[in-house]
């Protein structure tokens, strides 16, 4: 091989490897403001099957308070505040408040084993891609949002919740 074909092919590798740094350091300084859902903002609707493979659509909540968490079995946090979800849920469901709580990627028999553990009564939705919590701007677990009747997120909570904070939250969304 010539020095030429050489020095081009060099060229060609290096244009690459700058084209791909810059696009790199594009997507993680715009990742936040590209994608993350705000207070104020309408919720993004989404359909997702939970695990009975019925199909839940947000926008066919409209009406209701929708409390939208995002959690994995893998997550201590998540793991410790589902019971008290499920509590504030049984008391909630009756007043026009829904949670739905959304599995990000996991095995379907990984989520069926940990709702069946802890006598989970809430729909649990399976977003296997990740699409939904990615539309949200979701990185750590677990993330809840709540949405008002009206279908607008009206507060974005990140981390473990307790037991009073979850009722608070269920109240200040209920129709």
């Amino acid at each position: 091989m010539s020095k030429k074909n050489r020095l081009v092919i060099r060229t060609i590798i290096l244009v690459i490897m700058i084209a791909a740094i810059a696009y790199t350091l594009y997507a993680n300084f715009t990742k936040d403001s590209r994608s993350k859902v705000s207070v104020g903002e309408q919720a993004p609707d989404f359909v997702l099957a939970d695990l009975g493979d019925e199909q839940h659509k947000l926008s066919d909540y409209r009406g209701k308070g929708v409390f939208l968490n995002f959690w994995g079995t893998w997550c201590k946090p998540c793991e410790r505040e589902m019971p008290f979800m499920d509590n504030q849920y049984n008391v909630y469901k009756d007043q026009g408040v829904e949670i739905l709580a959304v599995n990000v990627g996991e095995p379907e028999f990984s989520i069926k084993r940990f709702v069946e553990k802890h006598d989970l009564s809430f729909p649990i939705l399976k977003d296997k891609n990740q699409d939904v919590m990615k539309t949200y701007g979701v990185i750590n677990l677990p993330a809840t949002f709540l949405i008002d009747p009206e279908g607008n997120v009206v507060k974005v909570e990140e981390g473990e919740l307790t037991e009073a904070k979850i009722q608070a939250m269920m109240e200040s969304i209920k129709p």
